[in-house]
């Protein structure tokens, strides 16, 4: 697979959000952009906060901005927090938290990006591995 689907989208917003049923997580927002940054797909569970898809949208494309799992971009944040407030500035929408988690097909092409608001951090970034492992494609949350 070399392009992110519709179809694969989907999956990935219903089985993410499945897994956060099943896990008792706050209701989430799941924003999936394809390789290009563009938004491909949303889904919001009921009750959940006014800009959720702003920041699930920001998590996914600042992953795709920086080739690195938004959990790799908050660890930079604390190193070098100048240089991701640049980063930021510079490409408008990036939150530097975990949740951002980089789609890549089975050969490792990066085709997209999903990003989860609503719950922890970690729990955001659970909910959106689930998704991308429905969808049979390979999540890549960046490094502990």
């Amino acid at each position: 697979m070399s392009e992110l689907t519709l179809a694969a989208a989907q999956t990935i917003i219903t089985a993410g959000l499945a897994e956060a049923r099943a896990k008792k997580m706050k209701p989430l927002g799941i924003a999936v952009l394809d390789a290009r940054g563009a938004l491909k797909a949303f889904g919001a569970e009921e009750d959940t906060s006014l800009e959720r898809a702003a920041i699930a949208e920001g998590k996914a494309y600042g992953a795709l901005a920086m080739g690195l799992g938004s959990r790799t971009i908050g660890k930079m944040a604390v190193d070098r927090p100048h240089f991701v407030a640049a980063v930021t500035h510079a490409v408008g929408k990036l939150i530097p938290v975990a949740g951002g988690v980089l789609v890549k097909d089975q050969s490792g092409k990066i085709i997209g990006a999903v990003g989860v608001s609503g719950d922890t951090s970690d729990n955001d970034e659970i909910a959106a591995l689930a998704g991308i492992k429905a969808a049979k494609l390979v999540g890549d949350p960046g490094s502990d």
